[in-house]
C-alpha cells in the first residue's frame, strides 16, 4: 500500500510535489491550484523499472524497456481488469487521498486502452535527481523530468 514520502522538494512557487511509495511503485505527483497537472508512475522497482509519465498539455509519455508486464500488456479483448500493472496499481492505491486514486485510475485506463503496445522512448529507465536522494536536493538539480 501506498505511503508519502514527507519533506519533498517544492520547486515551484505555484504548485506541489508529492511522492508516495510502496515495493513495487513509486509515483510522483504534481499539483497546481489544487489540479493534478503531471504525475511519473515507476513501477518494476525490484527488478526492470519502467515508468508512465504524464503531463497536462504533454500527453503520456513511457519510460523504459518492455516486458511481459508493463501498462497495456494484455491479450486484445480483455478488460482492463486483465492488465497487470493496473491490477497491481489498484490493490496498492488504497493509501492515495480518494480524488488523486481516482484521477490516476482514469489515466492509467485511458493510457492502457490507447497504446496496448506499451512503446517506449528510452529502454533504459533513469530518474530525475530529486527522486533519487529522497527528496531533497540542490535547487540547481536536472528539471528535465516532468513531476
Amino acid at each position: 500500500m501506498f505511503k508519502e514520502i514527507l519533506d519533498v522538494l517544492q520547486d515551484d512557487p505555484f504548485g506541489q510535489r508529492r511522492w508516495f511509495h510502496d515495493d513495487y511503485f513509486d509515483l510522483f505527483v504534481r499539483h497546481a491550484h489544487g489540479e493534478l497537472v503531471a504525475f511519473e508512475l515507476c513501477y518494476g522497482i525490484d527488478s526492470n523499472e519502467r515508468a508512465l509519465v504524464w503531463g497536462r498539455g504533454q500527453g503520456y509519455f513511457h519510460d523504459g524497456a518492455t516486458s511481459k508486464e508493463f501498462i497495456g500488456a494484455r491479450a486484445s479483448g480483455d478488460s482492463l481488469e486483465a492488465d497487470p500493472i493496473i491490477a497491481r496499481f489498484e490493490r496498492a492505491a488504497g493509501g492515495l487521498p480518494k480524488t488523486l486514486r481516482l484521477e490516476l485510475e482514469a489515466h492509467l485506463g485511458e493510457y492502457a486502452l490507447q497504446n496496448a503496445a506499451g512503446s517506449a522512448r528510452r529502454t533504459r529507465f533513469r530518474r530525475a535527481a530529486w527522486q533519487q536522494s529522497g527528496g531533497k536536493q540542490d535547487q540547481k538539480e536536472d528539471r528535465s523530468r516532468i513531476p
